[in-house]
C-alpha cells in the first residue's frame, strides 16, 4: 500500500525562509511564528498519515454506494470526518463568529496540500464546503449566514455548487434549471444538474446545495443566471432540520477516478431555494466559490504528485535492477537499485523540483489571497486574479504528469492496481478538467486576465520579477548564473509572447488563442522559475550564515539548479510555437478531419 508523509519541513522552510511571513505585514501574520505553524502543520500532518492516508485505497476500491436514495461512503470515511471536524480543522481560516478559527488562508491551504495528498476523494467533502460556505459569507443576508454558516464551518452541514447540466458545461448560459418565484419570498427550483461532487452521502446532518438557476422573465443566456440557497431539509426558524426538500440524488457517476466521493445526478422537482445575492447576479455569487475552488484544484495537483513522488522515490531506492554502467554500486547483491540509472534520476529529480517549487508557489498565491481579503490590497487581489487560471491549469496539468512519470518509475508494477500507483495518476486526470477545464482555463488567461485593468497586474507580475533579478544581481556569480540568467530570459519569452498578442491578436483573434494553453504553460513555468530563484536566495543565504542544517539547503539548491537548467528552458519552445500564429491551427475545415 502506498504511504503518506507530509512534507512538513519543506512547508515550513517556505513559509519563513521564503516568504518569511511573519515580517509580510499582513493582519493577522504576526502570530504565525514558526513554533505555531510547526504545531499546527504537525497535528495536520499526523492525520494526513495515520488517518487518512490508510483510508485512499478503502475509497478507491469501495468507492461510493447509491441505496433508496442515500449514498452510503467507503468504510472509515465517516469515522475520519468525525476526527477531521473534532480537531477544527473544517473551519480552520473561517470567521471565528461562524465557529472557526480565523486563521489566514496561508495556513489553511498549507494543511489542505496535506490532506489531498494523503486522501483526495475524502477531502472533497470539506473542501467543497468551504467553498459553498465562502459564497454564503460573501453574499449571503444576515439570516442566511447565521443560519447557515456555523453548521458549515462545523461541517455539521456539508455543501456543493451545482453549475453543469447535461447538456451544457461550461457555456451555463444554455442552462435550463427554472427558479420560480413564491409569494413567500422563496422560489421553486427545477432541473437536473450533474457532476456534483459530494451531492449525496450519509456524512452529514444536512448537505446545502447552491444551486444557478434562470428566473422567469430574466435576461437571457448567462446575464439570467442566479445563485440558489437549496437545503436537502429545510430549516426551521429554530435552527432545527424541518422536513426533506424536493432535491434527490438520481444516479452515481462511474469515474476514473476519486471513487471515494459521491460524483451525483441531482434532480431538483419543485425544491425550496432561497436568493443568494442579487437576482441575475448569480455568477458573481458563483465566482466566490469557483476562485477558491481553482486554487484548490491547483493544490490538488500538487499535492497528487507530491504523494506520488514520495512512493517512486521509496521503489526506486529499494527494487534492484541492472547495473551502474560505471561500475557496480551494489556489489554485494544481484543487481543495482533503481536510483543509480541517470533516466530514473532525470524522472525523479522532475517530480522533486516541480513539488518543491509548486508548493512555493500556491503559497505564495494564498499570501496573495491574505493580502487582498486582509488588508484590502487591490494590486494583490488583481494579480491573484491574473495567476488563478495559471495556478489551476499548469499546476493539474505538470501534476498529473508527474504522476504519469512516477508509475513509470514502478514499470509494470505501476500498471498492476496491488502498487496503488495508478489511482494517483487516475485522481489527479479529474483536476485538469473539473473547476473550468484547463483550455477554459487558457482561454481565461489570454482573453481576458492579460488586458484586466488595462494590462495592470501583468505588467505588475513582470516588474515584480525584474525587480528580483536587479536587487540581487551581482552579489554572487553562480547565482546569477545558475538561477537569474535563466530567470531573465524565460521572463523575456514570456514578454515577447504577450507581445506577439498584442500585435497579432488584434488582426486575428485566432492567433492568441491558438497559442493560450503555450502561454499559460509558458506563464507557469516563469513562476516557478522565480519560485526557484526566491528559494535558492533563502538556501543560499542560509549556508552563508552557518545554518545547522547545510544538507537541506544544499540539497534545495542543487534542485532549483536543475529546474533552471532542464524544465525553465522549456518557456523558448512554447514562444516558438505561440509565434507561428493560427494557421496550421486552423488550416482544416471540419470536415477533413
Amino acid at each position: 500500500m502506498p504511504r503518506y508523509t507530509a512534507p512538513t519541513k519543506d512547508t515550513q522552510y517556505i513559509l519563513h525562509d521564503v516568504l518569511n511571513i511573519t515580517e509580510a505585514g499582513i493582519p493577522g501574520y504576526d502570530e504565525l511564528e514558526a513554533e505555531f505553524t510547526g504545531a499546527v502543520l504537525e497535528e495536520a500532518g499526523k492525520i494526513s498519515s495515520d488517518v487518512l492516508a490508510p483510508l485512499n485505497a478503502v475509497g478507491d476500491r469501495q468507492g461510493c454506494v447509491l441505496e433508496n436514495g442515500v449514498v452510503r461512503t467507503p468504510d472509515g470515511f465517516r469515522d475520519a470526518f468525525e476526527q477531521v471536524k473534532s480537531g477544527g480543522w473544517t473551519g480552520l481560516d473561517m470567521p471565528e463568529e461562524y465557529g472557526g478559527q480565523y486563521m489566514p488562508y496561508v495556513l489553511g491551504t498549507a494543511v489542505g496540500e496535506m490532506f489531498s495528498g494523503a486522501n483526495q476523494a475524502f477531502t472533497m467533502y470539506q473542501g467543497l464546503t468551504h467553498g459553498a460556505a465562502s459564497a454564503i459569507l460573501a453574499h449571503g443576508s444576515d439570516e442566511q449566514k447565521d443560519t447557515y454558516l456555523p453548521r458549515m464551518v462545523s461541517c455539521e452541514w456539508t455543501g456543493t455548487m451545482n453549475l453543469t447540466e447535461p447538456h451544457c458545461g461550461t457555456d451555463l448560459g444554455l442552462m435550463r434549471t427554472k427558479a420560480e418565484p413564491q409569494d413567500d419570498g422563496s422560489y421553486r427550483i427545477s432541473g437536473q444538474k450533474i457532476f456534483i461532487s459530494a451531492g449525496e452521502h450519509d456524512m452529514a446532518g444536512n448537505i446545502i446545495h447552491l444551486v444557478l438557476a434562470k428566473i422567469a422573465g430574466g435576461p437571457e443566456g448567462i446575464k439570467g443566471v442566479s445563485l440558489f440557497i437549496v437545503p436537502k431539509f429545510l430549516v426551521n426558524g429554530d435552527g432545527s432540520l424541518g422536513a426533506r426538500n424536493g432535491v434527490a440524488c438520481g444516479n452515481l457517476e462511474e469515474k476514473m477516478g476519486i471513487h471515494g466521493n459521491s460524483t451525483c445526478v441531482m434532480n431538483y422537482d419543485g425544491a425550496v431555494g432561497y436568493l443568494l445575492g442579487e437576482e441575475h447576479k448569480g455568477m458573481r455569487a458563483m465566482f466566490t466559490m469557483m476562485n477558491e475552488a481553482r486554487l484548490g484544484v491547483g493544490m490538488q495537483g500538487l499535492a497528487l504528485a507530491e504523494a506520488a513522488y514520495q512512493n517512486a522515490l521509496d521503489y526506486a531506492r529499494e527494487r534492484l535492477q541492472g547495473r551502474d554502467v560505471t561500475g557496480a554500486k551494489n556489489p554485494d547483491g544481484p543487481a543495482d537499485p533503481l536510483i543509480v540509472h541517470p533516466d530514473i534520476r532525470r524522472s525523479l529529480m522532475d517530480q522533486k523540483s516541480f513539488a518543491e517549487a509548486g508548493r512555493a508557489f500556491i503559497l505564495w498565491g494564498a499570501t496573495l489571497i491574505d493580502r487582498a481579503h486582509r488588508a484590502g490590497d487591490k494590486d494583490a487581489d488583481g494579480l491573484i486574479s491574473l495567476l488563478t487560471p495559471v495556478i489551476k491549469g499548469f499546476l493539474t496539468d505538470q501534476g498529473y504528469d508527474m504522476t504519469v512519470q512516477a508509475q513509470q518509475i514502478y514499470g509494470g508494477h505501476g500498471y498492476i492496481e496491488e502498487s496503488g500507483m495508478s489511482q494517483f495518476t487516475r485522481d489527479a486526470r479529474i483536476a485538469m478538467i473539473y473547476e473550468g477545464a484547463n483550455g477554459v482555463q487558457a482561454l481565461d488567461l489570454v482573453g481576458r486576465k492579460l488586458a484586466q485593468d488595462g494590462g495592470k497586474h501583468v505588467m505588475a507580475f513582470f516588474d515584480l520579477v525584474k525587480s528580483f533579478i536587479k536587487d540581487n544581481a551581482g552579489q554572487d556569480d553562480a547565482f546569477d548564473r545558475d538561477f537569474l540568467d535563466p530567470l531573465k530570459a524565460a521572463s523575456k519569452d514570456l514578454q515577447a509572447a504577450g507581445m506577439y498578442f498584442m500585435q497579432q491578436g488584434m488582426k486575428n483573434p485566432h492567433n492568441a488563442l491558438a497559442g493560450s494553453t503555450d502561454f499559460l504553460h509558458l506563464f507557469g513555468h516563469v513562476c516557478l522559475g522565480l519560485m526557484w530563484a526566491r528559494m535558492a536566495k533563502a538556501s543560499g543565504d542560509a549556508l552563508a550564515n552557518g545554518t545547522s542544517d547545510a544538507a537541506f539547503h544544499e540539497t534545495k539548491l542543487a534542485t532549483g539548479r536543475y529546474y533552471m537548467a532542464r524544465q525553465l528552458p522549456a518557456t523558448a519552445l512554447h514562444l516558438a510555437r505561440i509565434q507561428t500564429g493560427a494557421d496550421t491551427v486552423m488550416a482544416l475545415d471540419a470536415e477533413n478531419f
